[in-house]
Formats: structure tokens, sequence, C-alpha cells
């Protein structure tokens, strides 16, 4: 799922920080935007794995425009993270799935070309997908 990024840009005299504003205290900075980067993925893993440990659901990434607007953003930049959240939302289950041949030789071509671990991961981000557009929370 991709997560929007506040980027708050460093200088020689201060650090680059970076908040996950739709993961609930995503935040770290490094000398450089590349090692605070580096760093979001994994306070970002930390806070889920804190979240479902408290029984509290995953949070559905937002868009930047969602965010935009809010003062403790203003001047900050904006980019995205692309954090795999299937670890966290509980335990897989073998589903039989009925679908024209053609679909699902779609799907297939498409996880090929854009290197995704399975159709499964991809049916899994597509229905997360659908249900965020709708503006539901999933179920945990």
């Amino acid at each position: 799922m991709k997560y929007p990024i506040a980027i708050e840009w460093g200088d020689e005299h201060s650090a680059t920080g970076i908040i996950i504003p739709d993961i609930p205290g995503a935040m770290t900075a490094g000398d450089s935007f590349e090692e605070a980067y580096a760093s979001a993925f994994e306070v970002a893993h930390i806070q889920l794995e804190e979240l479902v440990e408290r029984g509290e659901p995953v949070p559905m990434p937002t868009s930047v425009e969602h965010h935009r607007g809010n003062p403790d953003y203003a001047a900050m930049g904006w980019g995205l993270i692309d954090l795999d959240v299937t670890a966290y939302l509980g335990a897989t289950e073998k589903v039989n799935v009925t679908m024209p041949g053609t679909v699902v030789r779609q799907v297939d071509q498409y996880v090929k070309t854009h290197a995704l671990r399975s159709r499964s991961a991809f049916l899994t981000e597509a229905a997360l997908d659908k249900i965020k557009g709708e503006g539901r929370s999933h179920p945990q």
C-alpha cells in the first residue's frame, strides 16, 4: 500500500524528517533524505506491529491531498512510501475464487510484469484498494 509521507527537508545544520501521517507515531529523521526514507520503513513496521498488538486496526493510506491542508504539515514536501501491510492483517485463509480465465491470465501477467510477490498478494491489495476507495475501514 502506498502511504503519503510528509518531508521536512534538512540542511547542513539539521536532519531531514519524515512523518507518515496515516500511521500514528510514525516519524523519523536522518542526516540525509536517503537515511530518513530507509528509517521510515522500519518505524512504520514498528508502529504497525504495536497497533496490532493493542488490537487496533491497521490504518489504510489516504491521499496526499487529504493531509496537505493540515497546518501540522505546512511547508513540508510530499512523497509516497510503499508498505506491505499484509503481515499485520491477520492469519491467511485459503479461498476458492472463480474468475474468467482471461482475467486470471491478465492478473498473472500483471504480477509478473510488476515483479509482485504473488497472485494472492495482488488480489489482496486490489481488494484493500477497492475497500479504501469506498471510504470503509477494513476489518481485521
